[in-house]
């Protein structure tokens, strides 16, 4: 059974939320970046991916226009966001400070 995006931002642990293009240069610098911080961070952090091509409902509730766009969730609510690439050492910061 596939997860809705909504419980999947309620869970009790943060949510980082990729969304990306298939199309996308930067979101192909972003992938491994992510797979890193997961690897850093392990299981206090899940890590999502949305392809917005695929959910364009959902890109525009949070007003993602550009690519990539990460959020970070916590309880459902957006506390960090930035457009473009970031870097792992920016990631694992802001996650380390919500979880």
């Amino acid at each position: 059974m596939k997860e809705r995006f909504s419980d999947i931002l309620h869970d009790s642990k943060p949510v980082l939320v990729d969304f990306f293009a298939e199309w996308c240069g930067p979101c192909k610098v972003q992938a491994p970046v992510l797979k890193e911080v997961k690897s850093d961070i392990g299981d206090q952090v899940r890590i999502i991916k949305i392809d917005v091509d695929r959910s364009p409902a959902v890109a525009q509730q949070y007003s993602v226009s550009g690519v990539p766009t990460l959020i970070l969730f916590l309880n459902g609510q957006p506390v960090w966001r930035q457009s473009g690439v970031a870097t792992k050492k920016q990631l694992v910061d802001v996650i380390r400070q919500h979880i």
